[in-house]
């Protein structure tokens, strides 16, 4: 069953709200909500010791019912997800709907301990025994009943516990470097990204991870994050076909469209593979680093353009607004940039008076004409006044990549006349806030420490 049934207007509206203000009791109310879409018990007894499952008692208790996981079978990429994660009909990605980042402070030990290791690792390790690891891996799913996550880590964390990794550019630098505000940098030790096709699935992993709960999903919860990390800031959000429209007040947001700004995004030629942003030598070789953004957003002035200059601004404007279609769908697997388009800013900016977003992001390509920034999210920000903000996270091998990329957004880095609201996507967005973080992979994910040689 696909979540987009006939009650998905209805239903999503609900589990974003009680996503968006978290808890026990919007945990209970979204489980009873969602139970339609995760089976019935017995589906849930398979593959588990005895053929049953412990069955919820009380309101400290959460049997989901959706597959279980097995954490000794997963990648040792912690940022492996493309293969877990249902694919579109031309091979694209699609990332879960729901989504939960956590901006953690570090309440631990420096250097931390062993105890405080095994404690962190234990409580991730229940979430990766509690459920499976997004689709399990099933290429014809159409929905992730799974979670997914990653663990990164901040200059400010790794400056208390034994040196900042060399790839790991602090949030304040970023935004020094893009031309932004450095006081809109985060100032979390860790942040913790969570998605799922399921609301409850990521309320309940972060219910265990800080102790709300005694089970979940059927597990026992016996490690926390209690002692070691407290949340300094939560932020939910929602990405996916028609999730805009359904939830954001705009009347303009195409219906089928999948985020705010009325196209798609992720096409293949414009996200690199995973191994393309690995960490491949080093202590910290099989991660990765992540960018972690609040942007708000100026959807009135956008959608007061044309359909026709929304495209030319989104894409590059030689591209032919027939062959985008209402979304971006006609392009099916690919944005149809080349390094022409790229190297042509300048030119296309006389002939046309705009230029296109992706066509400048493609200057930061590298020397195959490769992308550098792998997009895991770009979701409605639930928690946010409607349509205001959006969550934007990127993975990169180096967080000088993410720097590359975003300043080739920025109109001062062009010889020309267009006006700012003319020049891709850049005067719509407004930085809100930045983190950068080191994923490390899987081994070391338990509170690292060292520096990147």
């Amino acid at each position: 069953m696909s979540p987009d049934n006939e009650r998905g207007i209805g239903r999503r509206e609900f589990v974003a709200a009680a996503v968006a203000i978290g808890g026990a009791s919007a945990l209970s109310a979204c489980q009873e909500r969602e139970r339609e879409l995760v089976g019935t018990a017995s589906d849930a007894t398979e593959g588990t010791e005895g053929g049953e499952r412990p069955r919820p008692g009380t309101d400290t208790e959460f049997d989901l019912s959706v597959p279980s996981g097995e954490p000794d079978a997963l990648s040792e990429r912690q940022h492996a997800w493309n293969y877990a994660v249902v694919h579109d009909a031309h091979g694209n990605t699609v990332i879960p709907q729901q989504q939960l980042i956590l901006g953690l402070s570090y309440e631990g030990s420096s250097p931390p301990t062993e105890a405080e290791r095994d404690q962190v690792e234990g409580a991730l390790r229940t979430l990766e025994t509690a459920f499976q690891w997004g689709t399990g891996g099933n290429p014809s799913a159409s929905f992730t009943q799974g979670l997914l996550f990653m663990l990164g880590y901040s200059a400010t964390y790794f400056e208390r516990t034994g040196g900042v990794p060399e790839r790991l550019v602090p949030a304040e630098d970023v935004l020094r470097e893009v031309g932004e505000d450095p006081d809109k940098a985060d100032d979390f030790d860790a942040v913790l990204l969570m998605n799922s096709d399921i609301g409850s699935v990521v309320m309940a992993a972060e219910a265990a991870l800080f102790g709300e709960i005694e089970t979940v999903n059927g597990v026992e919860v016996t490690d926390t994050f209690e002692g070691v990390f407290s949340k300094a800031d939560r932020r939910a959000g929602m990405v996916g076909k028609g999730i805009p429209a359904d939830v954001l007040d705009n009347d303009s947001i195409p219906e089928s469209a999948p985020l705010s700004m009325g196209f798609k995004s992720g096409y293949r030629d414009s996200q690199p593979s995973e191994d393309g942003i690995t960490i491949r030598e080093g202590p910290f070789a099989g991660g990765t680093t992540m960018a972690v953004s609040r942007l708000g957003i100026d959807l009135d002035r956008w959608y007061d353009q044309s359909h026709e200059e929304r495209a030319a601004e989104m894409f590059c404007p030689a591209h032919d607004t027939d062959e985008i279609g209402e979304i971006g769908e006609k392009l099916g697997a690919e944005s149809g940039i080349t390094e022409e388009n790229a190297e042509s800013v300048e030119e296309f900016a006389e002939e046309y008076g705009r230029v296109g977003h992706t066509q400048k992001v493609a200057r930061a390509r590298d020397d195959e004409f490769v992308p550098t920034i792998l997009r895991r999210s770009e979701g409605v920000a639930t928690d946010a006044a409607q349509g205001t903000e959006f969550n934007f996270t990127g993975l990169q091998g180096h967080v000088e990549d993410f720097v590359e990329t975003r300043k080739a957004m920025n109109t001062d880095e062009y010889d020309d006349d267009v006006a700012a609201e003319d020049h891709g996507i850049i005067d719509y967005l407004e930085t809100h806030h930045r983190a950068t973080l080191l994923v490390p992979a899987r081994p070391q994910r338990a509170l690292p420490t060292g520096t990147d040689a």
